[in-house]
């Protein structure tokens, strides 16, 4: 069976799209996000695929008196957009305060858009764009580790009461390690005579987040207690 120009052309698209999408969803992968190199890779490729659908239309789709009909690509292109909105959506995860998944969800819409570029032979912008997603998503991560910003903290303790480690005291052990604190919450258990804190802890130092779990791993009042980072 020997291949037609059109049968190459598109093959080579198709396999382009997974290329660029594989390349991209293996930085998630490795990064441990749930949206990783399948997702990306098959999320290209459906677009690269859903395009070609439109470009070659003239190929498979005529009128009644043979003509073929009229194509308008960008349709297809706004089509597969809308529907990627919806993928991105679910990759964003709330839990309390603490936001997650929004680089992957952004991620997979670059993605979509890489496919699109591959299913309309665009090849250029395709490697630029690829390679600017990969680096955003690599070495921006190396540049924001570096730049001095403020980094945002859910924080939540069970403490046990008439312990010493009252409201004024735990604020003044945050303050101390470089933490202010927003939002503090109180909760309290009669039966089991604990008490339950939740608050929003800003800082400029990182690494004091660890200095802080030291600290309340060796105070006797503390029960248990969880320190997540409010972003992706």
């Amino acid at each position: 069976m020997q291949l037609q120009t059109d049968d190459i052309e598109m093959l080579t698209r198709l396999l382009v799209a997974l290329a660029a999408g594989a390349v991209i969803g293996y930085e998630r992968s490795y990064q441990g996000r749930p949206a990783g190199f399948r997702t990306h890779a098959l999320v290209s490729t459906a677009s690269a695929l859903l395009m070609l659908v439109t470009v070659y239309e003239a190929s498979w789709f005529h009128t009644a008196r043979g003509g073929a009909t009229t194509i308008d690509p960008t349709r297809m292109a706004q089509g597969i957009m809308t529907g990627i909105g919806f993928l991105g959506a679910g990759a964003i995860m709330k839990d309390g305060l603490s936001v997650r998944g929004l680089t992957t969800a952004a991620s997979i819409w670059i993605t979509s858009a890489i496919g699109i570029l591959a299913g309309i032979g665009f090849y250029f912008p395709l490697v630029v764009s690829v390679v600017i997603t990969v680096g955003v998503l690599s070495f921006f991560r190396w540049i924001e580790a570096r730049m001095p910003t403020q980094a945002y903290y859910q924080f939540d303790v069970r403490v046990a009461r008439n312990t010493g480690l009252d409201e004024d005291a735990l604020r003044e052990m945050l303050r101390d390690m470089g933490f202010s604190v927003a939002n503090f919450s109180h909760r309290y258990d009669g039966e089991g005579g604990i008490r339950r804190h939740g608050m929003v802890l800003r800082t400029n130092d990182r690494s004091g987040v660890q200095r802080l779990a030291d600290a309340l791993e060796r105070h006797v009042a503390v029960l248990e207690f969880r320190i997540a980072p409010t972003g992706d």
